[in-house]
This record gives structure tokens, C-alpha cells and sequence, in this order.
């Protein structure tokens, strides 16, 4: 069985930055892998927009280079890439000034028929003076819509301020704020598993579901963002955004329908319900961590501090435990963790069961363990039910813990999409269900705000863990505490 691809009107888009680190690496690849699954219309256009001087042939060798190197030799096909390449064009533009604005516009054109995609993957600083410039040129129309990139905002005074400068040019249903964990394969499936299944949703609560764990892990340090990491640390750059999206596509309740303002609703009512975490609470239930010198895959590596060359207090590692009030939850916690530098590179959500109440099998039957869903994000997606079964054979009953694989790979053949190859398709068809309304960004930081003021008010120095392991002791007390031991990624 092989997917079925529908291609999409045609469309601009116009990708501020478009010399930087996610053009080259994310969304010139993406465009160009829908180029080749023949979701593109014509005369569907890619201009790339940023203050460096560059013709459209050297943009054009810019985009080239990055789908070789960003892309898979296999699904390299000289002459797409040429009919994608046709599509590409440039113009440089100073987001801070006037400098290139009418020539952007001239390059664009007068077609207000066509959906005209302006994706910001510049620095939030610049959001007011690109929206502003793009108002002031009159480049907005019905079919425009803006994607952004996060952070939106470093706390909630700033996220509002934020939100209040993008709303004073684009309407909320033009505005696309994107987190690509939401467009990866797995995280749909954990949709279809849930609500298209008669076996689990009758169990997705807290008299059949022991506790939840997400782990989003990497492997690296900082590589090329140490600016911006030591002004956020691990709370906002993966809890506030990735990890709680997650958490509420699992604990929400079921939308009435796929419709965007539906499923957000419901995500909606999970940030509200979090219960909170103050400088009350926050010692025994959150845990920070700072990575020292360790080893890794490709040998021995800097500690946090060293990478930075100065001193800083800023967390690489976030452990929390987070309880939601309400009636499906009451009593099932769900820990969360994520960090840099830790034992593996991978991206998962287990669902822990409860055990059988009463065990009918001798202790030679061996131990019978509590089922477990195992929701693989990165970097191999799938999804694993862990059952007990029978060891096969003639030597009495012996119960073994395997894994019921419902990956489906030998059944879909085609490859997988990258997140923003979905999520731009998305936009362009103005679906905004994977997508952060305003208010939920809102509830993220009425959450996380006082977490952060809590570890300021206590001016301890985050906990230090060795490279190449899974974070702090104190990450393993906070869970062992509650007779639960952290999953092990495979």
C-alpha cells in the first residue's frame, strides 16, 4: 500500500532567512521533497529573502547544495531538482530598514489569488519589523499567512507582547505557529490510535493507566546555538513548546472533530487543568541539571561550561513530575524529561498500564510485567504494545514481555514525510490544527512562568550530570520516589 499524495493549489512562499541554518537544512529539503512527491502546482514560487547580497543563481547553487546535502542520495533526482530550482528566486531585504522592500514586492507581484506563505525563520526580535514592513508595502491579503517559528516570547509578558505585534497585521486564522514535533508521523498516529481504535480509549484514563513518561533526549551540546541556549535553557526551549503539546495530544479528551478550533479546544482544556507548580511545590517535583565533561558516541566532550567559555547557571537538563486536575487524570502522573547530552539521541511517550490485580501463574512462570505503549518520536518512529505472552515451546509456562510492533512498516511501504513537509503543506491549506492557537501559548506560560521564578527565587545552581548519561540522580530519585523507574530508550 503506498500513500496517496494530493497536490496543493499553487502558492508563494517567501522564507525571511533564507540563507540561514533551517532554510538550508529543513525547508529547502522539505519543499523540495514535495516537489518531487508532485504536490506542487505550478506556478508555485520559493523566494528566499535575507540581507545577503546574492543573485538568483547563486541562491539557486545555495538550494542545490543543501538538497544534496540534506537529503538522501536515493531520493535525489537531478531533474526535480532542476524543475524545483526554476521554481527558486531571491531578493535581499534588511528586515530592519527599507532597504530591498520594493524590490521584494516587485518580485512577488500583484496575483492575489494565490496563498502567499511568509515563513519567519529569522529571530523573534525581527517578527515586529517584518509584520509591520509586510502591512506598511501592502503584501497582506485574504490568502496570506505567516508562519513562526518558536520561542514565542521567554516568558508570558513577552509571549502576549509578542502575539499583540504579529495580531496587529494578521488575523489569529492566519497565523501559523509552528512546532514540528507535531507533524511527525508518530504523533498522528497517537491520534488514529486513540480515537480511531475501539481497544484503547476505553482504558485512556487513571483506572487502567498507571502513569505517563515523555522523554525528548539528544545526544549533542549546544553546536551552533549557544547565543540563544544559554537565554533559554532546556524549561523553555523544549518543555513550554514540544513536551507540552505532546503531553496534550495524550491526555486530551476526544475533539468532536478533526476540525482545528476542536482539537485545540481540548488541548486548551489540558493546559488549564495542569495542576500548579510554585516555589511551594517546585523542589519535589522539578529537577535541573547542567551537563559536565563526559564521553559521547564520538569520544570525550566539554561540559556545558566549557562549550560556553563563561560561567552560567542556565539548565541543559528538566526533569518535572506534572499532575492534570481533572476527572480521566486524577492521581496518573506524567514525568517529563528532557535534556542535551544525554545517553541517546531519541524522542518517545510511554504509557505505563496498571498491573493485573492477581497473578494465576507460579513464580516458575517468571515475573508478569504491567503492558506498556511505547509511542517512538525520533529517530526511529513507531509504535510498540508491550504484552505478555507464552514463551513458545513445550517446557511448561514460562511468560515472556515482547513487543506487538504496530509500526506498519512492511504495509507502507513509502517514506515517511520530514515534519515540515507536512506542516507547510498544512499551511498552505490553511489547516491549523497542528498549529498553537494564541491562547494555548498563553496557557503554556501561565504554567511554566512560576516554575521558572521558583528555581530563581532558590538561586541554587542547576545539578550537574556527566555527559553520555541520562541526566542528574536526582532525575531518578524524583521518579523512584513514587516506586517508578524511568523507561530506557532502546
Amino acid at each position: 500500500m503506498t500513500s496517496q499524495i494530493i497536490p496543493v493549489d499553487p502558492f508563494d512562499c517567501i522564507v525571511f532567512g533564507g540563507t540561514g541554518d533551517l532554510a538550508e537544512r529543513k525547508l529547502i529539503p522539505a519543499l523540495y521533497q514535495r516537489q518531487r512527491g508532485g504536490q506542487l502546482s505550478e506556478p508555485t514560487r520559493i523566494i528566499g529573502a535575507s540581507r545577503s547580497p546574492m543573485s538568483n543563481d547563486d541562491y539557486r547553487k545555495f538550494a542545490e547544495n543543501a538538497i544534496k546535502e540534506f537529503v538522501k542520495p536515493t531520493e535525489f533526482d537531478q531533474n526535480q531538482v532542476d524543475q524545483f530550482l526554476a521554481r527558486v528566486s531571491y531578493v535581499a531585504v534588511d528586515a530592519t530598514s527599507d532597504n530591498g522592500w520594493e524590490e521584494l514586492k516587485a518580485e512577488i507581484g500583484n496575483d492575489t489569488k494565490h496563498v502567499r506563505a511568509f515563513y519567519l525563520a529569522v529571530s523573534p526580535s525581527l517578527f515586529a519589523d517584518i509584520s509591520s514592513r509586510l502591512k506598511s508595502y501592502k503584501l497582506v491579503h485574504d490568502h496570506t499567512r505567516i508562519i513562526v517559528e518558536k520561542p514565542i516570547g521567554r516568558d508570558l509578558q513577552s509571549a502576549i507582547a509578542l502575539n499583540d505585534t504579529i495580531g496587529h497585521v494578521f488575523h489569529e486564522q492566519q497565523i501559523f505557529r509552528i512546532d514540528h514535533y507535531l507533524g511527525k508521523e508518530t504523533v498522528q498516529n497517537l491520534m488514529a490510535l486513540r480515537f480511531a481504535n475501539a481497544l484503547y480509549e476505553p482504558l485512556w484514563n487513571s483506572a487502567h493507566i498507571d502513569h505517563v513518561q515523555i522523554t525528548v533526549a539528544e545526544s549533542v551540546g549546544l553546536e551552533n546555538r549557544a547565543g540563544y541556549y544559554d537565554t533559554a535553557g532546556a524549561l523553555r526551549d523544549m518543555v513550554q513548546n514540544h513536551i507540552m503539546q505532546l503531553l496534550c495530544l495524550v491526555a486530551m479528551e476526544p475533539p468532536a472533530s478533526m476540525d482545528a478550533d476542536a482539537v485545540r479546544d481540548e488541548k486548551l482544556k489540558v493546559l488549564r487543568s495542569l495542576s500548579p507548580i510554585t516555589s511551594k511545590n517546585a523542589d519535589g517535583l522539578t529537577v535541573r541539571g547542567q551537563y559536565r565533561a563526559g564521553a559521547s558516541s564520538g569520544g570525550a566532550v566539554k561540559g556545558y561550561i566549557q562549550e560556553l567559555e563563561h560561567p552560567s547557571n542556565t539548565e541543559t537538563f528538566v526533569a518535572i513530575k506534572a499532575e492534570i486536575a481533572n476527572w480521566r487524570w486524577a492521581g496518573v502522573p506524567f514525568y517529563l524529561r528532557t535534556g542535551k547530552r544525554l545517553a541517546s539521541r531519541a524522542s518517545e511517550i510511554v504509557v505505563s498500564f496498571k498491573p493485573i490485580p492477581h497473578s494465576i501463574f507460579g513464580e516458575s512462570a517468571g515475573r508478569v510485567v504491567a503492558n506498556q505503549l511505547v509511542i517512538r518520536l525520533q529517530p526511529d518512529e513507531g509504535v510498540k504494545q508491550w504484552m505478555m505472552i507464552k514463551d513458545p515451546g513445550p517446557g511448561g509456562m514460562r511468560l515472556r514481555h515482547v513487543p506487538l510492533d504496530m509500526t506498519f512498516a512492511e504495509s507502507f511501504a513509502a517514506r515517511s514525510p520530514d515534519a515540515y513537509e507536512r506542516l507547510i503543506m498544512d499551511v498552505v491549506r490553511g489547516n491549523q490544527t497542528l498549529f498553537m492557537r494564541r491562547d494555548e501559548v498563553v496557557a503554556a506560560w501561565q504554567w511554566v512562568d512560576p516554575i521558572l521564578r521558583a528555581w530563581a527565587e532558590t538561586e541554587q545552581p542547576p545539578a550537574g550530570y556527566t555527559a553520555g548519561t541520562w541526566g542528574p540522580s536526582a532525575a531518578i530519585a524524583l521518579i523512584e520516589r513514587d516506586n517508578r523507574t524511568w523507561h530506557e530508550p532502546e
